[in-house]
């Protein structure tokens, strides 16, 4: 055997037909990888998407019933303070529980209405998201 022929190295061709075949396998199972953790990552963005705007009109709620429960309870404070006798307090007193019983009442049933409208379009996001991983 000439010199030229100890130092090349040759792999036989049944070899590297077998490697460019696993090479192959393993560049196609990164894509889908890859393709996978994308639309993962959409699905988790889009659900969070869903569920910030879900939490920002609750959020936005909360805070309106808050003011209009402080703004309530400030207003008769100022109407206890103008009462002329016991009598009087005690109206007031139940005329500010029985409205405040029911704007609780209207306020619990619409956050209630908002919590479930958010987990419906973040179920519904999820849904969609995972319908088109397919």
């Amino acid at each position: 055997m000439s010199e030229e022929g100890r130092d090349r190295f040759e792999i036989p061709k049944e070899m590297r037909s077998m490697a460019e075949a696993s090479f192959d396998q393993a560049r196609k199972a990164f894509e889908k990888f890859v393709s996978s953790a994308q639309a993962t990552a959409g699905t988790i963005e889009e659900k969070g998407e869903a569920v910030r705007a879900g939490a920002k009109e609750i959020s936005a709620k909360a805070i309106s019933y808050a003011e209009k429960n402080v703004q309530a309870s400030l207003d008769y404070a100022q109407s206890l303070l103008h009462a002329r006798d016991l009598t009087e307090v005690m109206r007031l007193h139940s005329e500010y529980v029985q409205t405040q019983m029911r704007s609780l009442a209207e306020q619990a049933s619409e956050m209630g209405q908002a919590v479930s409208r958010a987990a419906m379009d973040a179920g519904r996001a999820a849904m969609d998201a995972a319908k088109r991983k397919d």
